[in-house]
């Protein structure tokens, strides 16, 4: 069953530092290593504020691939959010450490200081989604401790295909930060699963933030997704196009580009064969080699009969 939202805050979450806004907002709209050298250039932050750069610059070398620099440069003892993303990296570079990770997160969930820790509770909630638990993934958004968990929530019930609660979730961001550009991305989400008339103003979303800050792999695909709900493939291959040509290996342009193909009837194999090279293995390639068995062991019954 789903949460509702109700619940989800007593108060507003903690607002972001200004100070930080290069190094977030680069970092949610998928500028990875613009966000790492705005971090680096920051000086004279507070130590709350150090932490929490810290988080994003360490979370977007993560995303740049670069797990193994993030494990040699956070140590064992450091406070309990950069071990909490040095967790993260292992989880995601370290396939046979993964129960390993898991376990330690319930370990942490069970201490009640750590518990209240805002990026525990993410890199908890991102682990569990990961690894298929939506459920526990989000109980640890449901603590309401940062807008990224609020949107995070939002995502995974985008993902189990519950727009409606999604939607009363959104409500609650927009509440508590209306003009952060999480909640922007988390309204075209919401706006892109209720299809619709609603799948315009997706659009528009992503178009207003690659416009106002820069367009990035993440948000050429957001717009692509929404233009292929709409039925304009055309136009949807046109932002894939730029989103390969600024990260050939990203998973989720690859999807969307084999998708765009195929309603295009144009090939497909390439983008899916580039697919089954990345490492770890993406969730769309997981899928697809369960139904190729499962259609080998039809077809050998239909033949041998």
């Amino acid at each position: 069953s789903c949460w509702t939202p109700g619940a989800l805050l007593s108060t507003c979450p903690p607002t972001m530092g200004d100070s930080l806004f290069p190094v977030y907002n680069n970092f949610f709209i998928g500028n990875f290593q613009v966000a790492v050298n705005e971090g680096y250039e920051l000086s004279g932050l507070s130590e709350a504020d150090g932490l929490e750069r810290d988080c994003y610059v360490f979370r977007s070398q993560i995303a740049l691939g670069n797990c193994q620099l993030v494990l040699d440069e956070i140590p064992a003892d450091a406070p309990s959010s950069l071990r909490a993303v040095r967790l993260l990296a292992t989880f995601k570079s370290r396939e046979l450490e993964r129960d390993t990770c898991v376990a330690t997160i319930h370990e942490w969930l069970a201490d009640p200081s750590l518990a209240a820790n805002a990026t525990v509770q993410l890199v908890a909630a991102l682990i569990f989604a990961d690894s298929g638990n939506e459920i526990e993934a989000m109980k640890c958004c449901h603590t309401g401790l940062s807008l990224e968990l609020m949107a995070l929530m939002i995502a995974l019930l985008v993902r189990l295909d519950r727009p409606e609660l999604a939607d009363k979730h959104l409500r609650l961001m927009q509440a508590a930060d209306d003009d952060a550009t999480l909640t922007q991305l988390a309204s075209a989400w919401v706006n892109a699963s209720l299809g619709g008339g609603k799948t315009q103003d997706a659009f528009y979303v992503y178009q207003e933030l690659g416009d106002k800050y820069a367009w990035t792999s993440k948000l050429h695909n957001g717009a692509a997704v929404a233009q292929m709900a709409m039925g304009a493939y055309e136009d949807a291959e046109k932002h894939l196009v730029e989103a390969i040509n600024k990260d050939s290996k990203d998973p989720d342009t690859l999807q969307n580009l084999a998708v765009c193909a195929l309603h295009l009837g144009k090939p497909t194999s390439r983008f899916v064969n580039q697919m089954k090279t990345l490492a770890p293995k993406p969730a769309a390639i997981s899928m697809l080699e369960v139904f190729e068995t499962q259609f080998d062991a039809a077809n050998a019954t239909y033949v041998g009969a």
